[in-house]
């Protein structure tokens, strides 16, 4: 039996929400999930494939509609298991929240300066720097273009799980610009917050 999910016109992040509960409490092995925007195609394709569903996708531009067909054994712990650790890791988890582009306020082209100067500086924390999370105008940093592009790359590339909202990208249409990082969505950010021992807001 297939599970049909009209998600269209339903804000982040409503799409996985709906396809979560399909799959962890209704027991959904083939989803078939219909929305009408990028990021929830981004969002509910990497919820599907972290729960060992093969997906696909076909989209006429304005409508996309999900296919998912179960591989394996149901995730229903995804918090847990995506964050595992040895009892043995005395590293902290520190989760950044950027909600800006610019640090502070008063001059933006100060600001400007001073969150680059900021990102750069986050890998002092070394091994207990653990995720960093644009929101609002924050995202507009993880872009093609983003002056700090570099320094996030590198921060990525150190195992610094970054994650971009996608209703966030889509309100300032700049998903198809987004360059580093994963599109995610409010369920995954609220769930980062529970697991962080310790949240900077920005």
């Amino acid at each position: 039996m297939t599970f049909n999910l009209d998600c269209r016109n339903i804000d982040c992040p409503g799409p996985v929400l709906k396809t979560k509960k399909a799959i962890e409490q209704q027991g959904a092995s083939e989803i078939k999930i219909i929305v009408d925007n990028d990021a929830a195609v981004e969002n509910v394709t990497r919820f599907l494939n972290f729960h060992e569903f093969e997906v696909s996708v076909e989209s006429d531009g304005l409508i996309s509609t999900i296919e998912g067909k179960s591989t394996g054994e149901i995730i229903k712990q995804v918090a847990s298991q995506e964050n595992e650790t040895s009892e043995s890791d005395s590293n902290q988890k520190i989760m950044v929240m950027v909600g800006t582009s610019v640090l502070g306020t008063g001059d933006d082209e100060l600001g400007e300066k001073l969150m680059a100067n900021f990102l750069k500086t986050l890998k002092e924390m070394g091994a207990d720097l653990w995720r960093l999370v644009f929101v609002n105008n924050g995202v507009k940093l993880t872009i093609k273009d983003s002056n700090v592009l570099p320094t996030l790359k590198e921060l990525e590339n150190n195992n610094i799980s970054i994650l971009v909202c996608g209703a966030c990208l889509t309100h300032f249409d700049l998903m198809s610009d987004k360059a580093v990082g994963d599109t995610t969505n409010m369920l995954d950010i609220v769930t980062s917050m529970q697991l962080a021992d310790k949240v900077i807001n920005i």
